[in-house]
């Protein structure tokens, strides 16, 4: 058991100021487990802790408890509320059978004054606690925030893929049927070769997101129409799963464009499926390409409701989503990058017809000819 004039908070105090203090100081026992005080009780005193253990805890988030600190024989609590002359902004809880000083507001206040020494004591310890608190808390509310992404970014993982997981499945039961001909499995086989490596460019994606330092892009020289009309055939399959149309407003250019084709294609997946999400009744995705001076403009709309404009400035930020039972936004953040890896830029607004619309810039490859 430790005296009170053994206490951390009373060193500098002198043996008269102790002398005055123990006429007013009450002993108090708490059992194991019981509270002392509660969040938001009146801060009527200073405990000191003659023997036994407390915990300080507070609710964060939705309620759960957060214990941000722990005190043994000789430690002192609660003089927030004094100083502050406000409510207890946390619960103390006894960890075991304690015996606590309780020191009056009133009698604090009275060895403030007479003893600038005590002040000064209190001063010192409560920056050094607050700095304490500080620590522990920015610890723990990065910890939480970094399984909340953890859990974020495996949502967006399995929304991602259940897209190509339902084509393989259902090109599996067609090739498996008996009447299937040899040329259909073939077509089903090759469909489901095209899903898998999908997956694979999509899992290669988000490892390159989780780095600091993507690793360098090689870009091939790809008439823009070769590589836009076979990607598109193959989002219709998906479209009509969803009884979603896909029309080209008009037809891509010729144009020779710079790009790594596995990579722009998750662009065209990305939006497109959220383009579906947003429509669950069905509805239509229009797509138009045009030139603008020396950058080639695709755009992608959709007949859905559209954006809502508190949302537009959120839309590439990494796990912002909206309107959506899954996905987190991560794709949207995931296009951003892979355009501006082909030094092109993308934005994203509401159409005048009402949907969304998205669209993306690639540079024109530069001819040779001067």
């Amino acid at each position: 058991m430790v005296p009170l004039e053994c206490s951390k908070l009373f060193e500098e105090a002198g043996s008269e100021d102790i002398q005055e203090l123990k006429l007013t100081v009450q002993e108090l026992h708490f059992p194991a487990k019981s509270v002392i005080f509660h969040e938001g009780d009146p801060g009527d005193g200073v405990y000191v802790i003659k023997s036994g253990a407390v915990q300080i805890s507070t609710r964060v988030g939705d309620g759960e408890e957060m214990v941000f600190a722990r005190f043994g024989e000789g430690d002192f609590f609660g003089e927030m509320a004094i100083v502050e002359n406000a409510p207890r902004s946390a619960t103390a809880k006894a960890i075991e059978d304690s015996i606590l000083y309780f020191i009056p507001r009133g009698t604090i206040f009275d060895l403030l004054a007479k003893s600038p020494r005590f002040a000064l004591t209190l001063v010192r310890v409560i920056s050094n606690r607050l700095r304490e608190f500080n620590r522990q808390y920015v610890h723990q509310i990065i910890q939480a925030e970094r399984l909340a992404i953890v859990g974020k970014f495996a949502r967006s993982i399995v929304h991602d893929f259940k897209n190509p997981l339902n084509i393989i499945g259902l090109a599996a039961d067609f090739a498996a049927e008996p009447g299937t001909s040899p040329e259909e499995r073939i077509k089903y086989r090759d469909r489901i070769r095209k899903q898998v490596d999908r997956i694979s460019n999509m899992v290669n994606e988000f490892l390159e997101f989780t780095r600091t330092t993507p690793t360098p892009m090689v870009l091939l020289t790809q008439n823009y129409d070769e590589f836009v009309l076979p990607l598109i055939e193959e989002l219709k399959t998906e479209c009509e799963l969803k009884n979603v149309k896909i029309e080209l407003e008009n037809q891509p250019p010729k144009t020779p464009v710079n790009l790594a084709p596995q990579r722009l294609s998750r662009v065209f997946y990305n939006l497109i499926h959220n383009a579906m999400d947003v429509m669950p009744h069905g509805g239509k995705i229009i797509l138009r390409f045009y030139h603008d001076g020396n950058k080639l403009i695709t755009e992608i709309a959709d007949t859905g409701p559209g954006i809502p404009q508190n949302v537009l400035e959120h839309l590439f930020e990494p796990f912002y989503t909206f309107g959506k039972a899954h996905g987190t936004g991560l794709g949207l953040s995931i296009c951003k990058r892979i355009i501006e890896d082909h030094g092109g830029s993308i934005w994203g607004k509401n159409s005048q017809s009402g949907g969304a619309l998205f669209g993306f810039s690639l540079p024109l490859k530069q001819s040779s000819n001067r």
